[in-house]
C-alpha cells in the first residue's frame, strides 16, 4: 500500500490523478475477480465485450444528476419510466396484459426494493397496531431486516427438506387477521428453485393480502429461459393474485450495481410506498424511495445496458447460461459423494456431500486455493451444509475447467479431513448467550480463527465450522463484531 493511502484518503496535498487511480488498482489487486467466469456469488459477468466501457460512459454522463427531484432532471425521469416499462412487459404487465396499469420505482439494489414492498404494505393498513408478513424461509433474510427496521412481525414458513419449497397450505395456516403481506421467491437465492407462486398468491388473495414476488434474484432470467423452452411455472403478473414484484436489474440484466426495479400491479397499491413531508420550512419533499438525494449514473448505465443487449442479447446470454448450468450440474454429479441438493431449474447450482469424510466448508477452501471463489451455506432446519454457485454467462467458457478442479478439490478436502475444533471451544459456542459475549472474548476468539485487522484469510473452514456450531443469535452477534474488527478507519 502507498505512503499515501496508509495516511488516509484526505491528505494535506492533493494527490495527482493518475497516482490516485494507481493507488486503487493497487488495492483491488486483493479484491475477487469481478470478470472472468470464476467468482459465482456477488458480481453478475455476461462476458460481452465492450458493455464494460459503454456503462462506464453512461454512468458518467449522468454521475452528477439528482433523482431527488424528476422535474428538475426529466433524463432521469425518462430513463427510471423506461427501466420500470421494460421489467413490467418482461414481467406479465403492460398494454394488452392482465396488468394493464402496473407501475414501479427504480432502487437501489434487491434490499431496498423489498423493504419498500414491505413498507408499502404496511402503510396501506393504519388500522393495524401489530402489522405481520408471511414469509418462507428460504425468503431472502432481506425480508427479515425489513421486518426489523419498520417494527413488522415476521412468521416464518418452513420449506418442504425435499422440494426446497413452501406448501401453499402452510402459508394460508400461518396468515393472521394483523397479516399485510405473504411473500414467495422466483427463485429462491439459497437453492435457486421457484416457489409456488400461483398457489401462494390464491391463499393470499382469499385472504384479502397483499402477494410479493421477490424476483430480485433470477427474475430478469426466467422470462428468457421460459422463452428457451424450460418449464418456468407460472410466477409473474400473470398470475391472479400477484400486487408487486421485485427484480434487479444489477444481476442477470447485467447492470452495473445499485439498480432494482419494484414493481406494482396498479398505481393505488404503490401510493403507500412513497413519503411525503411538508412540515418544515424546507423544499416540499416527496420520495418514492427510500434514498433522497439519488445518481443519476446507475439509472443512466442500466439503461444504456438494456439498450445495448436487447431482447436478442438477453436470449442468448440466457441460453449460453442455461448450458454452463447444466455442465456444472454434470459436473457434481460425476463426483463421488456429492449430490445435487436440487435439480437445476434457474441459474443456481447447489450440491451437499453425503460423504461423512468430506467437509463441505474444507472443499471450498481447497476450491478458492484453485482460484474458483464459491460461496458456503450453513445447514438449516434439516437442510445440510450446500455450497452455491451462482451461474452468469462468463462461465459457460471455464465450464470444462470446473470439473477436474472440483474432483482435485474434493480429494484435497478429503486428504485434509474435517475440520476438528477444540471440544473447549465447541462448548463455549455452545452455551454462551449473545448478552454473555465481552469485547475481549469476541476479540480473543476471533484472532484465534485468524480474523481481525486487515481482509479476511484465504482460509475460512474454521471459521464456518464455529459458526455452524454455534446457536443462530450467536452467531449472529459473532458476524456482526468480526466484521466489526475489519471495519475500522484508517488514520
Amino acid at each position: 500500500m502507498t505512503d499515501t493511502a496508509r495516511t488516509g484518503a484526505l491528505p494535506v496535498e492533493g494527490v495527482p490523478a493518475a497516482r490516485v487511480l494507481d493507488e486503487i488498482r493497487a488495492l483491488r489487486e486483493a479484491d475477487r475477480p469481478t470478470h472472468g467466469g470464476r467468482l459465482f456469488a456477488y458480481v453478475y459477468d455476461p462476458g460481452v465485450a465492450g458493455l464494460d466501457e459503454l456503462a462506464q460512459a453512461a454512468h458518467a454522463e449522468s454521475a452528477h444528476v439528482n433523482g431527488l427531484d424528476p422535474t428538475a432532471f426529466p433524463s432521469l425521469l425518462a430513463m427510471e419510466n423506461a427501466l420500470v416499462g421494460a421489467a413490467a412487459r418482461l414481467l406479465g404487465g403492460g398494454p394488452g396484459t392482465s396488468a394493464p396499469d402496473v407501475v414501479g420505482s427504480v432502487t437501489s439494489g434487491g434490499t431496498e426494493s423489498l423493504i419498500l414492498a414491505v413498507k408499502a404494505a404496511r402503510d396501506a393498513r393504519p388500522d393495524l397496531a401489530g402489522p405481520r408478513i408471511v414469509v418462507p424461509v428460504s425468503g431472502h433474510a432481506a425480508f427479515a431486516k425489513a421486518a426489523h427496521y419498520l417494527r413488522v412481525a415476521l412468521d416464518p414458513v418452513p420449506v418442504d427438506p425435499v422440494t426446497l419449497r413452501p406448501a401453499a397450505a402452510d402459508v394460508a395456516a400461518a396468515i393472521r387477521p394483523e397479516t399485510v403481506l405473504v411473500a414467495a421467491s422466483a427463485p429462491s437465492y439459497a437453492h435457486g428453485v421457484v416457489d409456488p407462486v400461483a398457489e401462494i398468491a390464491a391463499v393470499a388473495a382469499a385472504a384479502g393480502v397483499r402477494c410479493h414476488v421477490d424476483a430480485c434474484f433470477g427474475g430478469w432470467t426466467l422470462p428468457w429461459l421460459r422463452r428457451l423452452g424450460a418449464p418456468v411455472p407460472p410466477f409473474d403478473f400473470a398470475v391472479p393474485g400477484v400486487t408487486s414484484i421485485s427484480v434487479d436489474l444489477h444481476k442477470y440484466a447485467y447492470a452495473p450495481k445499485g439498480v432494482s426495479v419494484l414493481l406494482h400491479r396498479d398505481p393505488e397499491l404503490r401510493g403507500s410506498q412513497f413519503f411525503a413531508y411538508a412540515d418544515w420550512p424546507g423544499y416540499t419533499m416527496v420520495n418514492p424511495v427510500i434514498t433522497s438525494t439519488r445518481s443519476g449514473g446507475p439509472i443512466t448505465a442500466a439503461y444504456a445496458t438494456l439498450r445495448h443487449l436487447g431482447e436478442d442479447g438477453y436470449l442468448r446470454l440466457a441460453a449460453v447460461t442455461r448450458d454452463a448450468v447444466a455442465g456444472l450440474a454434470d459436473a457434481v454429479r460425476a463426483v463421488d459423494g456429492l449430490r445435487l441438493l436440487a435439480e437445476p431449474e434457474s441459474t443456481v447450482v447447489c450440491f451437499t456431500a453425503d460423504d461423512p469424510g468430506l467437509d463441505l466448508f474444507v472443499l471450498v477452501d481447497e476450491l478458492t486455493a484453485r482460484g474458483w471463489h464459491t460461496q458456503p451455506q450453513l445447514a438449516y432446519a434439516g437442510l445440510p451444509a450446500s455450497v452455491h454457485l451462482t451461474v452468469t454467462a462468463a462461465v459457460a467458457p471455464r465450464v470444462a475447467e470446473f470439473g477436474p478442479a472440483l474432483a482435485e478439490a474434493v480429494a484435497a478436502a478429503r486428504a485434509a479431513g474435517p475440520v476438528v475444533l477444540p471440544p473447549e471451544l465447541l462448548a463455549l459456542a455452545g452455551s454462551l448467550t449473545p448478552e454473555a459475549l465481552t469485547a475481549d472474548l469476541i476479540a480473543g476468539l476471533a484472532a484465534g480463527l485468524g480474523l481481525g485487522a486487515g481482509p479476511a484469510p484465504d482460509r475460512m473452514a474454521a471459521v464456518n465450522t464455529l459458526l455452524q456450531a454455534a446457536p443462530v443469535r450467536l452467531r449472529e452477534r459473532l458476524l456482526v463484531e468480526s466484521v466489526g474488527l475489519l471495519q475500522r478507519p484508517t488514520w
